[in-house]
């Protein structure tokens, strides 16, 4: 889509990733008048998880106004919380606004990226073989791009479809068929409800209970729309009181997780309402405390599963055959399609690209024991190397949106530094370790550290993914950077 080729690199900056991260950044460098940046994105199309996921009834949990760029409003969101189809139409319309399809290069999956010291540049290589150079370089992969598939036996074996819900099949007709659903987390909430009517069997395999909390949302009048129309500071005013309200309920994940308890009986209470059936409750009761795994917001859940067509199984799989499922117990069900709802690889950052930084260093193995990065942006022996929404940056509270918009001025911050005469920077050792220390400090007296295991953490128990404060706390330590912090190489 652009047009400019590879030899006539070095790029200032190259962006990998074409979400709302690496949009986001190249709208800022818009802003401020750059235009010597690439952005390599592997699939089609930009969009990133709104272009992946786009399953029935595919929603934000984040309300609209607060999941939209500061810089970029949006005034005329249909509902309170956005559809996958016009937050993807808002993606769309922010590279319309500030130009980017030219600096956008699709079907350019990165391969690999190394540091060339002597050169003080980035070479990078796509899987199609094409190389790109760049004086920094900025991961915007997020933490939720690749699909995590379960490992069953006999999975290989089985005759009917099976896919992803993101990687949703639109031409798999579930009119009629008996469809099994591996995976109760946030896509399988949005979608379950939304297939019910249609299937003639659905049989929901459960690990874990999730809470599920009810969802305030609703379509905004006319005179609402209208009036921020009229007074864009009104949806300015709504998007901080919406801030606000997310940002208080940090209070209970990270201050004083007891408050959680309280909430937790409010939940169960909602629960008992919906699902009068006591054996049918019993199993979607969750027995870990409420915050400790991803809370889940729907109004149609409950009652979708207790639609007569619908079975809740939290019996452990042993196997899938030809036909269908065998559970422990020695069930076998009967199958047509097999859907999973069982989320992403979210600990593995980067990968699968190879990352070399300062003497052939690897990424995966300075980050053997568990992502970390400094600011959960700069990594030690990797210089001009910067990482949007990267470990430890995600969040159980608020919108990620805001965070982004944190680590923006800080990345910029740190490019203009490389035009004043510094060949590379590299942040130091000591100061990441100190960084993450604090992190992991702070996560060990948080609800996310109760008792239960999540995508929050990688497999050996190392929470590298969400951020143990407030958001504004965040953005008060990536508001600019301590170049004491960094190794300045002129």
């Amino acid at each position: 889509m652009n047009n400019k080729t590879p030899e006539q690199t070095p790029w200032r900056v190259l962006i990998i990733g074409a979400g709302f991260a690496g949009l986001g950044l190249a709208m800022q460098l818009r802003r401020q008048g750059h235009d010597d940046f690439l952005i390599l994105e592997q699939a089609d199309e930009p969009g990133g998880t709104w272009r992946d996921n786009h399953y029935p009834g595919a929603a934000c949990d984040v309300p609209s106004h607060l999941y939209s760029f500061s810089f970029e409003p949006k005034l005329d969101w249909s509902r309170r919380f956005a559809a996958q189809a016009e937050i993807f139409a808002y993606v769309r319309q922010c590279i319309e606004r500030y130009q980017l399809a030219e600096r956008i290069r699709c079907r350019s999956e990165v391969a690999e990226a190394s540091f060339d010291e002597a050169a003080a540049l980035w070479r990078v290589t796509t899987r199609d073989g094409a190389q790109f150079t760049a004086r920094a370089l900025v991961s915007a992969c997020g933490q939720l791009n690749r699909p995590l598939y379960p490992q069953l036996p006999g999975l290989e074996r089985f005759a009917g479809e099976q896919f992803h819900s993101a990687r949703w099949r639109h031409d798999v007709a579930l009119s009629g068929k008996r469809v099994a659903v591996i995976g109760t987390g946030a896509s399988a909430i949005q979608f379950v409800p939304q297939i019910v009517p249609q299937v003639a069997r659905l049989h929901l395999f459960q690990r874990t209970p999730a809470y599920v909390m009810s969802k305030p949302d609703r379509a905004y009048s006319r005179f609402e729309l209208a009036l921020m129309r009229r007074w864009p500071w009104t949806q300015k005013l709504d998007r901080a009181w919406q801030y606000l309200f997310h940002e208080v309920r940090g209070v209970a994940f990270f201050l004083w997780p007891a408050l959680m308890k309280l909430q937790r009986q409010r939940v169960l209470r909602q629960l008992a309402r919906q699902v009068p059936e006591p054996a049918l409750r019993a199993r979607l009761t969750p027995d870990y405390p409420l915050g400790c795994k991803r809370i889940l917001i729907s109004n149609d859940y409950y009652p979708a599963l207790r639609q007569p067509q619908v079975e809740v199984v939290d019996t452990a799989i042993r196997e899938v055959t030809e036909q269908g499922i065998i559970t422990a117990d020695g069930q076998l069900r009967e199958v047509d399609v097999l859907i999973y709802g069982t989320g992403f690889a979210a600990s593995d950052f980067l990968a699968p690209m190879r990352i070399r930084g300062l003497g052939g260093l690897e990424l995966n193995q300075a980050w053997r024991e568990g992502a970390e990065a400094y600011k959960g942006i700069s990594v030690n022996g990797f210089p001009n190397l910067f990482i949007l929404y990267g470990p430890n940056t995600n969040l159980g509270h608020n919108s990620i949106i805001y965070m982004l918009e944190s680590q923006f001025p800080y990345v910029l911050a740190c490019l203009d530094k490389l035009d004043q005469g510094v060949r590379y920077l590299d942040v130091r050792k000591p100061a990441q370790d100190a960084w993450n220390r604090q992190v992991q400090q702070a996560i060990s007296q948080s609800v996310w550290e109760q008792g239960c295991s999540s995508w929050y953490k990688n497999a050996a128990g190392k929470h590298t993914n969400n951020w143990s404060g407030f958001t504004f706390s965040y953005r008060r330590q990536t508001r600019r950077p301590q170049w004491a912090d960094y190794e300045l190489v002129r």
